[in-house]
């Protein structure tokens, strides 16, 4: 049998046929599990996050701009906040219902970056080099900083107008386009 046979038998198509990026993001990800849990442990750790901080933030600060929320303060020095550490902050002084998901919700781009890396060093021909060693360190971060802060989804929810608009959406494609929905069990 085949290694996408095999593959097929137990993962998504999606997975098997991009399965060189997954086995490259594979370190990176148990750096990033180990950094989550040494972080917990002692403030000094907090050097190895620094990378995915500035991410978060500055997609919030970027976001925030091209949406007119108006950032003013971008602090990316981490300072403890009652039980619990603040690693960066964004200060946007115009939310409003249309701005606030984008701008809120802006990490989520940060995924984008480990996949585009993984992507340019496994084209055909790739062998594990040392700078490899040293992009696993530098993705690592990426992957505790693509996730919205509970803060972040707080005013996110400032957006809800989008949910409405998004239903009638869902329901226009539902009633006309029946195929976009051939996998969803009623």
């Amino acid at each position: 049998m085949s290694f996408a046979a095999s593959c097929r038998a137990f993962a998504p198509a999606l997975a098997c046929q991009h399965a060189d990026l997954l086995v490259y993001l594979l370190p990176s990800a148990a750096l990033a599990l180990l950094i989550r849990v040494l972080a917990g442990t002692h403030p000094v750790f907090f050097l190895f996050t620094v990378a995915g901080t500035i991410c978060h933030e500055l997609s919030h600060f970027c976001v925030g701009l091209l949406t007119g929320a108006r950032p003013t303060a971008l602090c990316v020095i981490p300072r403890r906040v009652g039980g619990h550490w603040e690693l960066g902050s964004v200060t946007l002084t115009r939310v409003r219902w249309y701005n606030a998901a984008p701008a809120a919700l802006a990490p989520f781009l940060i995924i984008a970056l480990p996949f585009a890396v993984a992507w340019w060093r496994t084209r055909p021909g790739w062998s594990f080099q040392p700078a490899d060693l040293a992009l696993a360190f530098a993705l690592a971060p990426q992957f505790l900083s693509f996730w919205p802060s509970p803060v972040d989804w707080r005013i996110a929810m400032r957006s809800w107008p989008y949910l409405i608009v998004i239903g009638a959406a869902g329901a226009l494609a539902w009633r006309y386009q029946p195929s976009l929905f051939q996998f969803v069990k009623s």
